[in-house]
């Protein structure tokens, strides 16, 4: 028999599971990175990379993984605003923080893995929510570089050493 206080129950329960929000799931952003696609002319390289970005739910903290192939001394990797048809100013230093070091030789596997939030904004990205960058990769108008450098003046003499970025990668 159906009675008012099992109606009572089943009212409450079906409140509480519509009263529940579901969270969003993570956004997932990643890049192919090769010399191809660095500005203003493409540099011929034998180096590959890729990265991946994953906001939390949230939205207010972002890990990320960047694995390269036969890249050699590098030196540095940052997030840049700019379309893919521009080079734009650097707003998160993704590699290194602290005291890391550049990495001498070819490398083939993770160069880094970590995470950043709003407070580690640079640039033209300075006390801005993460919510700007996050549209602006969502629109397509970020990029990640890895820069790389050989200690040994001429700069820009080949590959592993390409000061301003050796390979580059559109986020999607």
């Amino acid at each position: 028999m159906f009675t008012s206080r099992n109606a009572l129950i089943s009212l409450v329960a079906a409140a509480a599971c519509c009263a529940i929000p579901a969270l969003a799931a993570d956004d997932v952003f990643t890049a192919a990175m090769d010399g191809a696609q660095c500005l203003p002319e493409p540099i011929t390289t034998p180096a590959t990379g890729a990265i991946e970005l994953r906001a939390s739910a949230d939205g207010k903290k972002i890990d990320y993984k960047i694995t390269v192939n036969k890249l050699s001394n590098a030196s540095q990797a940052d997030l840049h605003i700019g379309a893919a048809s521009q080079n734009g100013q650097p707003v998160v230093k993704l590699w290194p923080q602290g005291n890391a070091a550049a990495k001498r030789g070819e490398l083939t596997g993770v160069l880094v893995e970590g995470s950043f939030d709003a407070s580690d904004f640079i640039g033209p990205m300075t006390g801005s929510p993460m919510s700007d960058l996050l549209e602006e990769i969502r629109t397509g108008n970020t990029y990640v570089n890895v820069h790389t450098y050989d200690g040994v003046d001429p700069p820009y003499s080949g590959p592993g050493d390409y000061r301003v970025g050796e390979i580059r990668g559109q986020l999607k």
